[in-house]
């Protein structure tokens, strides 16, 4: 049965009109395009038509879009995806609890919070764990928050140094033919970690810090033979990893440390044949409890929107593939 809804606009700014609506009303049309309703404006009430249910959704997303614009949160249709994808699972709730949680402060004085419910789900699951797993696509946010917990962990004095580690997998962690000392040689692969450092710590402190030892970024092949103590360590693009080396790395763990290994199992970058450390890893352990296991998918991308539409494309077609092998296999 079509309804309208009314909702009242008389208490909002101007800006906060700018904001919902958007660039050529592209916010609204994302809006009725989703839920299938028909949204209008009639004097400070905005008008929304459409089957009950889908007029109910549209009116929960806009309120939910108006209390983020109050507190001056960004509101872009990446955002509003998000918003609209949870109003129709019901865990609308879910949404305003995440962006009231600060987890960090940059050195710039910005406020980090998690931005989807899945990155609240990745946050309190390393809170509550020494050992974390985090697989899910490129822009999901998965190494920049365990960053911003390695930095709050050690400004707490939770641990005594932050370790940051890469597979230099495209060179096959043999880096003495690249020109340059060490640090030229890896910087390619661990520049995105020294670019999250910067943004939580600034240079300057980050140089000092890596001076005195307190804060280590090294390849993974120089983790061998160590025992990591006190410290939060953070194992990034670790899709790439052998199956030898995550066992490694997994052992190295010393008392009173937290590990989190990151990774996207569907992109790795290892020869043809060799199956990805971390997959085998979570296959292993996830029947022990007290290591911590999320999964973050296309939903908790906070990158461009294309980005989304981009990983789900090849998902799918990852999904198609993966059926006509089935169909061919079961003919034979």
């Amino acid at each position: 049965m079509l309804l309208n809804h009314e909702l009242d606009l008389s208490a909002q700014s101007m800006d906060a009109y700018i904001s919902l609506f958007g660039l050529n009303d592209q916010n609204i049309s994302l809006i009725e395009q989703e839920c299938r309703v028909s949204v209008s404006l009639h004097g400070n009430a905005l008008q929304i038509s459409g089957e009950e249910e889908d007029a109910a959704q549209a009116e929960e997303a806009i309120q939910l879009l108006l209390e983020m614009i109050t507190r001056h949160e960004p509101v872009d249709r990446m955002r509003i995806r998000y918003v609209l994808s949870m109003v129709k699972e019901g865990k609308s709730d879910l949404v305003d609890d995440g962006l009231k949680s600060v987890i960090a402060v940059t050195h710039r004085g910005k406020q980090i919070r998690c931005k989807t419910a899945g990155q609240m789900q990745y946050v309190d699951t390393i809170r509550q764990h020494d050992l974390t797993f985090a697989i899910g696509p490129a822009g999901t946010g998965k190494t920049y928050l365990a960053m911003a917990l390695a930095v709050v962990a050690l400004k707490n004095k939770e641990v005594e140094r932050i370790i940051l580690t890469r597979p230099a997998v495209e060179a096959g962690e043999k880096l003495g033919f690249l020109p340059g000392d060490l640090t030229q040689k890896v910087d390619p692969y661990l520049r995105p970690l020294f670019d999250a450092l910067y943004d939580f710590m600034g240079p300057d402190a980050y140089a000092r810090l890596v001076e005195r030892g307190i804060v280590e970024v090294a390849p993974l092949a120089y983790m061998r033979g160590r025992t990591l103590s006190d410290a939060f360590i953070i194992l990034d693009e670790a899709q790439n990893t052998t199956s030898e080396q995550m066992k490694m790395f997994l052992t190295r763990m010393g008392f009173h440390s937290r590990m989190v290994v990151t990774g996207d199992i569907t992109q790795t970058d290892l020869p043809g044949g060799v199956r990805s450390g971390l997959a085998e890893a979570i296959e292993i352990l996830k029947g022990i409890d007290t290591i911590g296991i999320v999964e973050l998918t296309a939903k908790d991308i906070v990158r461009h929107e294309l980005v989304m539409q981009i990983i789900q494309a090849y998902d799918a077609q990852a999904r198609e593939r993966k059926n006509r092998l089935a169909v061919r296999e079961s003919g034979k």
